[in-house]
């Protein structure tokens, strides 16, 4: 009886460190997850202050800021990881575009309100890259977690689950780093 009681008491205890670990790295998921949202709407801001420099000096590239703005609005609404990973691929390659019109006008490259949101956009582009790092590495960390015995065990039944990278897909890897068109 003893060594039964014994058992179930080790079972219970190895079944809550389990959990609580599982627990600690789905938080960790979630901080890194809150750490590039908190980076995007940071991009999302300085986006439209840009268009609106460039829109002063190349009034007549409006196909790209449409584009632009589009972008920007479809990353805002996406509601899945896999729709905010399509989203901020279109968003990147619009940006591209953008910078590309912009290396075309001399003014514009010299203004300082807009050289100020290139820099800041590009630091904060920095820090999304680091974020997305750390994110995966926090997905990277719990799916390894999920996958290995003997949580396997304990996983599924409590509600734990393999989560998705936040990376660019193969198919949006090209137009990503593809060299803009522009054409005059």
């Amino acid at each position: 009886m003893w060594i039964l009681l014994a058992i179930v008491v080790v079972v219970a205890i190895f079944g809550i460190t389990i959990y609580n670990r599982l627990v600690a790295l789905r938080q960790a998921v979630n901080q890194a997850w809150g750490d590039i949202d908190v980076q995007l709407k940071q991009r999302y801001d300085l986006i439209p202050n840009l268009v609106e420099t460039v829109k002063g000096y190349a009034s007549h590239e409006r196909e790209t800021l449409e584009a632009v703005t589009q972008a920007r609005q479809q990353a805002i609404d996406a509601s899945s990881l896999q729709d905010q990973q399509q989203a901020e691929n279109l968003l990147t390659g619009a940006l591209r575009q953008l910078f590309a019109v912009a290396e075309a006008y001399p003014d514009l490259k010299a203004n300082q309100n807009f050289l100020e949101l290139q820099r800041e956009l590009s630091d904060v582009e920095n820090k999304i890259a680091a974020a997305r790092r750390f994110f995966n590495n926090s997905v990277a960390e719990l799916n390894t977690a999920v996958e290995q015995f003997p949580a396997v065990l304990f996983a599924a039944p409590l509600g734990f689950s393999k989560k998705e990278y936040f990376e660019v897909d193969v198919d949006d890897r090209a137009k990503v780093e593809a060299a803009p068109d522009v054409s005059f």
